[in-house]
């Protein structure tokens, strides 16, 4: 019997009047896994995200969750399944405090206090915060730091699929590199699946990666291979590049 993927895209479409931004997109994850998709500006990386947790509603096509067709489910209902997205700009609660915020991340796992208190300690561990940090006000951190706590704030809720789209945008080097360290601890009880630009990052982190273009799937291989394959680089490796030089 062949093994069910946790996650799958079936002819995935989504139109916006008559530009079709996801074009029958099929898609399979593995349990574990730590997939990338990449791809130029407007290749429907984002509005795939959304499709999958149905902040937009497909057009056609079908979102399976262990084999489960989700059509029909609220984005609520998909979530309660252990489907969790992470959008570009972090979603926290601007007025309270780093800890607050990841303990309430946590609520959703119906904890008793002790565990619950233990699990945001933990969480505060893995991502790197201090006390200073923890009990300092969301609103106030820096863009980095912002990413990190909604990491922790996923860490915390412990999701069965945890959706990341660009959350190493704006970051330094070394901030990047952080963020696949907490990533990774994400991995390991969380499927991983991870939109962004940054090549260094992808190569360091994913396991798979698929490119979009034009809304559909271009090719799908390991990032050693990805890198290889003269139309990717021509389309979206080669431009990287090149603006890399021409900023240069």
């Amino acid at each position: 019997m062949s093994k069910v993927p946790i996650l799958a895209a079936r002819g995935l479409v989504k139109r916006f009047g008559g530009v079709a931004a996801v074009d029958g997109v099929d898609l399979v994850v593995d349990a574990g896994e730590i997939r990338c998709l990449i791809g130029p500006n407007g290749a429907g990386k984002s509005t795939l995200f959304k499709c999958l947790t149905h902040q937009h509603q497909p057009t056609s096509g079908h979102v399976l969750f262990e084999g489960r067709d989700l059509q029909g489910l609220a984005t609520h209902r998909i979530a309660r399944l252990g489907i969790a997205i992470k959008n570009q700009i972090p979603s926290i609660y601007a007025n309270l405090d780093v800890r607050e915020n990841i303990r309430l991340a946590g609520l959703r796992r119906w904890l008793g206090k002790r565990q619950l208190n233990r699990v945001v300690e933990l969480t505060l561990d893995e991502i790197g915060f201090d006390e200073r940090l923890a009990s300092q006000p969301a609103a106030t951190l820096s863009h980095a730091h912002r990413q990190w706590c909604e990491l922790g704030m996923l860490l915390a809720s412990s999701p069965r699929i945890a959706l990341l789209d660009e959350p190493t945008a704006g970051m330094t080097r070394e901030e990047m590199l952080k963020t696949v360290d907490v990533i990774k601890r994400l991995n390991a009880s969380a499927t991983v699946i991870v939109v962004e630009h940054d090549l260094e990052f992808i190569a360091r982190l994913a396991q798979r990666v698929t490119v979009l273009h034009r809304g559909k799937v271009l090719v799908e291989d390991t990032m050693d291979k990805i890198e290889a394959n003269e139309i990717v680089r021509d389309i979206y490796l080669g431009r990287k590049k090149e603006a890399a030089h021409a900023e240069g």
